[in-house]
This record gives C-alpha cells, structure tokens and sequence, in this order.
C-alpha cells in the first residue's frame, strides 16, 4: 500500500537509483585504483629505467664495456693467430716430414745403389778369381792328363832314348815313394815287355838305363809333382788369404763408404737445421714486424672505434636526456592528472555524502511520515472494526429479538395466491 503523499514507483526508483550511484562510485574507484597502479607501474619503470641508463651512460660502464670489448677482441686475435701459426706450424712440419722422407728415400737409394755396385764389384771379382781358377784347375788337369795320358806319352818316346824309363806310369807316381826297391826292379822288365811289345817304339840314341837311375828318375819325378802341388797348395793358401784380406777390406771400405754417408748426412741435417732455423728467425722476424703491424693497425682501429663510441654514447646520452626530460614532463602531467582526479574524486564523494545525507533525512522523515500514516491507519482500522462489531452485536441483538418475535407468534402458512393468465 503506497503513501497517500507519494507516488507508488517513487521506493522502486529511489533504490534503482541508490544502486546506480553505488555502482558509479565502485567503477570510479576501481578506475581510480587502476590508474593509480598504472601510474606507479610506470614511475617505477621510469625510476629503473632512469637509473639504468645513468649507469649505462656513466664513465664506469663505458670503461668497463670498452675492456670486455677489448679483450674479447684480443681472444679473438690471439685465437686467429694462435690458429694461424697452428696452421704454418702444422705446414712446415710436414714440409719438413715430406723433405726429410724424399732425402731418406734418396739417401737409402744412394746407399741401395752404392752396396749393390759393391756387391757387383765383389761378384765381379769372386766370378774373375772363380774363372781364373777354374782356368788353372782345367790348365792343370791339361798338364796333369797331358803328362799321364799313356798314348801321348807313347807319342813323345819316339824322340827320347828309352821312353819306358822317362815316361812313367802315373800310378807309378803316387806309389813311387811307397814300393820297396826289389818292387821297382821287379817292375821294370814288365815295363820293358810292354815297350818291346808296342811297334811304334823308336830308334834308341843312348844306352839302357840301370834300375837305380829308372829309382832315382822317379823320385825326382815323385819330388817335383810333391813341389808343384805343394807350390799350388801354398797358392791356394794365398788365394784365399788374398780372397778374405780382399773381403777385409772390401768389408772396411763398404763400412767406411756407409760412416761417410752417414756423416754426409748428419752434415746434411745440420745444415738443414740450421736453415730451418734460419727460416724460422726470419719468418718470426717477418711475423713480428706484421703483429707490430696489425698492432698499430688495431690500435688506430681502436682508437677509431672509441671515437665512434664516444660519440654514440654521447649521442646516447642526449637522447636519454632528452627522454628523461620527457619522462619528467609526462610524470608532472601525470601527477598534474593525478590531483586533478583526486580532486574530483574528493568533491564527488563530498558531494555523494551530501547527497546520502539528504537522502538520509529525506528517507527518514518519509519513514517517520510512513509511521505516523500507518499509525493513523491502525487506529482508523480498529475503530472501523470496533463500529464493525458493535454492528455485528447489534444485528446478533436483532435476530435474536425477531427469532422470539416469530417464536411467540407459531406458525402461519404463507399464502399462495393463483398467476393470471394473460389469455385462455
């Protein structure tokens, strides 16, 4: 039931109302809250930022940046150049592998040829003293078989007075010292049968020998064979002494030929060393003037690095500069809006307490108006519903009294009368 003074919907949009302004004060200071945060969140950005380019762009950083770069630089360097004379090093030594296996190869040939030229020489000779024997030993069994043939001995009787006594038998020869004297004279008249009984036997020029001149012509025989192989034996000895003073010496003069070889080539590795050790003074005197040169080159290339890096954090720093101007010009405006906000924020809600508290006593008078009105509506209630049951007495009060009335009267028959008929 509405107020008599109000309209019905004015409750309704009053708290429509109230809720909005809530909502719009909620949503203001959560806007509020957020840009303060955002506003915090930048400051302190901007404070990091700020502090980190002053540290960036202070004397310090630039020193201690241009020194990392320096030595990063210089590992670099020496790395190039530690790889650099890895790579040479590693190239000469196998220059020097490649010279020392074709001057082994060539050394090992020469040697090679020179022992095989030794050995043909040594062959040369073993085959000359081979051949040279060979041709005394057939020379000899020439003369040997020359002087025991027996036809050419039959041959040469015809020019000696008694062949049979100058021309023994050569088994007589060997067994010459070995018979007794009665063998020889028993011997010599069956070497008179086999003369008389050859018919090529000649005219004799002297007279027959005795036995013992036949004795003593073959010890004499007997002796000068003895002499020749003991002649040729001792010529054997000093062949083959001649043959191992011979290998003596060839063996000396081949170990002599090899230490000389030797000392060529150790003469030779000398002066090879000491020409790589020249080369190497004068590559490293030639490395040294070009480190001096690229030393004076990295120094000027330094040196214009810096000045390009001077003037880049000088550039850097008026940039920053002129960012942190900009930073302070924003941050003021920021502040600026900032006040300007809390300034509205602070007159809205004085304006919103105002506004609650005129509600407030508004709500309140409505309330106690509210009150009185349903005070006065009580009442009127209860006397309406007093007058309802003095009404409802009364009428109880008058039934009663028309129920005794009818009571006392008894009973009497209602008449009916009869409907008219508007035509028969």
């Amino acid at each position: 039931m509405a107020l008599p003074t109000l309209p019905s919907y004015w409750c309704s949009r009053r708290l429509l109302d109230q809720q909005m302004a809530r909502q719009r004060h909620r949503e203001q200071e959560a806007r509020l809250r957020q840009q303060w945060d955002q506003n915090s969140r930048y400051f302190r950005m901007s404070d990091i930022c700020s502090s980190k380019q002053a540290e960036w762009s202070s004397k310090t950083s630039y020193q201690r940046s241009m020194h990392a770069y320096q030595r990063e630089k210089m590992k670099e360097e020496m790395r190039k150049q530690l790889e650099g004379r890895r790579d040479r090093l590693r190239q000469l030594l196998l220059e020097e592998q490649d010279l020392l296996a074709r001057e082994l190869e060539a050394s090992r040939l020469s040697v090679d040829l020179q022992e095989g030229r030794i050995r043909e020489r040594c062959g040369n000779l073993r085959s000359a003293r081979e051949e040279q024997r060979k041709l005394i030993a057939e020379q000899l069994l020439y003369e040997h078989w020359k002087k025991n043939n027996p036809k050419l001995r039959e041959v040469k009787t015809f020019d000696l007075p008694n062949p049979k006594w100058l021309n023994p038998d050569p088994s007589r020869l060997y067994l010459g010292n070995h018979r007794k004297p009665h063998e020889c004279l028993l011997s010599v008249p069956s070497a008179e049968r086999r003369g008389r009984g050859s018919g090529r036997q000649g005219p004799q020029k002297g007279s027959p020998r005795s036995p013992c001149a036949y004795l003593a012509t073959l010890q004499e025989a007997d002796k000068r064979i003895l002499q020749a192989l003991l002649e040729r034996e001792d010529e054997n000895q000093r062949m083959q002494l001649a043959k191992r003073a011979q290998a003596v010496a060839d063996a000396a003069w081949m170990k002599q030929v090899i230490e000389e070889q030797l000392q060529l080539e150790r003469e030779r590795e000398a002066e090879l060393q000491l020409l790589l050790r020249e080369e190497a003074k004068e590559m490293w005197e030639k490395r040294e003037a070009e480190w001096a040169r690229e030393r004076s080159a990295r120094d000027r290339l330094m040196s214009e690095v810096l000045t390009g890096r001077q003037q880049q954090i000088q550039e850097k720093l008026e940039q920053n500069r002129r960012a942190q101007e900009e930073s302070l010009r924003h941050r003021e405006q920021l502040i600026q809006n900032l006040e300007e906000a809390r300034e509205s924020a602070r007159r809205e809600k004085e304006e919103s307490e105002e506004l609650k508290s005129a509600r407030k006593q508004e709500l309140e008078a409505q309330v106690a108006e509210h009150q009185l009105q349903a005070w006065e509506e009580d009442q009127q209630q209860e006397e309406e519903e007093e007058a309802a049951r003095q009404a409802e007495r009364l009428t109880d009060t008058l039934l009663q009294q028309e129920a005794k009335t009818m009571a006392k009267r008894g009973y009497q028959p209602k008449p009916y009368g009869h409907p008219r008929i508007a035509w028969n």
